[in-house]
């Protein structure tokens, strides 16, 4: 095998020192060879400032494995390796994870023209950039504290989605269409889902802290324009078959890969508006996306956009295939938990004025993104869509009503919440059981004896590869009720296993509990089960929310080992300005991500 070192400094300096005439003659040639390969192009789609490309010129390569060398005795090494799609996708090899303002050192291994070559690269790279910055910023970038990581876990790689507030707050809603009943010298209604105005925070750390990847904001997003295609809130990032990674967007979404290459970026389908939360790539091949609908006519007639209450399936090019109403499958008049819901955070709008306060639940509300019951009022507040390939079926979390398993025939095949207000649908709850498969004794909202409960505001109700259900119980109106202190209330990672044919739920994991208000997070969040490492994996995305004074938001990545339930990986992920909830994080495997 054949090895050298390649510098960048050096090829640039004898580039520019003019050594030929012919060089010259030229004007401005563009970047030389380096060694077996071509140029090095840093950020390549110039979107993602800590990736390269190191181009193939013209050379047919195979065998390709690249390791991105950790900075320093401590430094946590990226190693994958580059399938032959990618390497023609961008005419070269991918380069990610290296470090910011840092001389990376790179090496490549390959295979060219049947022969075997080792190089190792010396790529520059500069500093990362937050173009929203202002007088509640404490610093320039989402700090991070590394609390604990054991030595089986230091090539762990967290992806980071979140966001940081922009200077103009609020100034725009998503209704810039008026309802079909309005007068035409009608203002356009405040009616639809709030904006969730924020300038996305998309970055990768490593085990050490160190940012490994960071997404430009304005790959997607600018703040500096009243365009309601580019804002939003880039949210519920989710890893297709091919390595990438698709997202929603308010009033669009996209796909878009490591390198920062935005592969797509569409509009929602015709009718569908304001979309949020969850972007879940499925088996088939397509994507699950919550949405509203524009202009949807309820009952009484009057024209709505609805909040947060449909979801639609689309195909990688963004044609519609399927939708699901939730106001005609479940009953958008239940408000049994509405109506204890803590009112200083519901999801991402935070309002520190009515921290411990519940709502008056009044069938006269205005329209709009408010809690409320019936079509225009945030009743469902879908934040999370998981697909069962099993019956080709959906499992749906609704923060306000709870985790509901739907079939493509709109019909409700289960239920996981209290037995309370559900109606006609009161036989689709599910029934807790012990681990002998006896009746627990619960009664509405409360279980006497046993460690079972339901879940509460929970998030990413999705299923694990054993085929249990892990949920995030956020754990806000807690049996239906406000406890008498708010320091009293605390979030949950917990695992249920469900008998669908018995139509029971056994609680089978959890954790939590014992750490109480220190880890409450009122908020988004995740929890996954991952079998490669056998840990529940969890961000909790809102800690520290309600905390007095200028006080920064922890988002807390831990993965705790799922038999002893020891904490393996414990970092916290702290915001730019306080009183500003991150929302998920998840795993990256570095070996997915341009395989093919």
């Amino acid at each position: 095998m054949k090895k050298s070192v390649v510098s960048l400094v050096t090829v640039a300096t004898l580039a520019g020192l003019g050594l030929t005439a012919t060089v010259n003659a030229a004007g401005y040639p563009p970047a030389p060879a380096v060694g077996e390969l071509g140029a090095v192009i840093v950020n390549p789609y110039d979107n993602a400032p800590l990736t390269a490309v190191i181009l193939r010129d013209g050379a047919e390569l195979s065998d390709v494995h690249v390791t991105v060398q950790g900075k320093g005795h401590k430094g946590v090494d990226i190693e994958y390796d580059v399938g032959k799609t990618s390497i023609l996708t961008h005419d070269g090899i991918p380069v990610w994870g290296m470090y910011a303002n840092h001389e990376n050192k790179v090496t490549i291994e390959f295979t060219k023209d049947g022969k075997k070559f080792e190089e190792n690269y010396k790529i520059l790279t500069g500093s990362l950039t937050n173009h929203y910055i202002d007088n509640r910023s404490q610093s320039i970038m989402q700090p991070v504290d590394v609390k604990k990581v054991d030595k089986q876990f230091k090539d762990r790689l967290y992806l980071v989605n979140s966001s940081t507030n922009t200077f103009h707050g609020s100034d725009m809603h998503w209704s810039g269409q008026k309802p079909q009943n309005a007068h035409p010298l009608d203002p356009s209604p405040a009616t639809g889902s709030a904006s969730f105005e924020a300038a996305p925070m998309t970055y990768m750390i490593d085990t050490q802290g160190e940012y490994r990847w960071w997404l430009n904001q304005d790959a997607t997003y600018e703040g500096y324009d009243r365009n309601m295609d580019s804002r939003g809130y880039l949210m519920g990032l989710s890893e297709t078959k091919d390595g990438t990674f698709v997202f929603v967007q308010g009033q669009s979404w996209g796909e878009v890969d490591m390198l920062g290459r935005v592969i797509t970026f569409k509009r929602l389908p015709g009718g569908y508006v304001d979309g949020s939360h969850e972007a879940r790539y499925t088996a088939n091949d397509t994507i699950l996306i919550r949405a509203g609908k524009a202009n949807y006519k309820r009952e009484d007639g009057q024209h709505v956009h609805t909040v947060r209450d449909q979801v639609i399936e689309i195909d990688r090019q963004g044609n519609l295939i399927e939708a699901w109403d939730f106001n005609k499958i479940l009953d958008p008049l239940r408000d049994d938990l509405l109506g204890a819901l803590d009112q200083g955070a519901v999801c991402l709008n935070v309002d520190l004025n009515h921290v411990g306060e519940t709502a008056e639940l009044e069938p006269d509300t205005p329209f709009g993104d408010a809690l409320g019951v019936g079509p225009g009022r945030n009743w469902a507040h879908i934040n999370s869509i998981e697909y069962d390939p099993k019956d080709d079926a959906i499992i749906v979390s609704l923060r306000h009503q709870g985790v509901v398993k739907v079939g493509r025939d709109m019909e409700v095949k289960w239920i996981q919440a209290p037995d309370v207000g559900w109606g006609e649908l009161s036989d689709k709850v599910l029934t807790p059981v012990d681990n002998e498969g006896n009746k627990l004794n619960c009664k509405g909202a409360t279980c006497e004896g046993t460690d079972f409960d339901w879940t509460y505001t929970q998030h990413t109700a999705w299923l694990s590869p054993k085929g249990t259900l892990t949920v995030f119980d956020n754990g806000d109106g807690r049996n239906l009720e406000q406890p008498a202190m708010p320091t009293m209330k605390y979030s949950r990672f917990v695992e249920y296993k469900i008998d669908e044919d018995k139509g029971t739920i056994e609680q089978i994991w959890e954790y939590g509990k014992e750490k109480g208000y220190d880890w409450y997070s009122p908020v988004t969040s995740i929890t996954e089960y991952r079998a490669d490492r056998n840990t529940m994996f969890n961000f909790s995305g809102s800690i520290d929310l309600f905390k007095p004074g200028p006080t920064p938001t922890v988002g807390k990545l831990t993965e705790i080992d799922y038999d002893s339930k020891e904490i393996m990986v414990e970092i916290d992920v702290r915001t730019d300005k306080p009183h500003k909830p991150h929302y998920r994080a998840l795993i990256i495997n570095p070996n997915s991500v341009f395989a093919k």
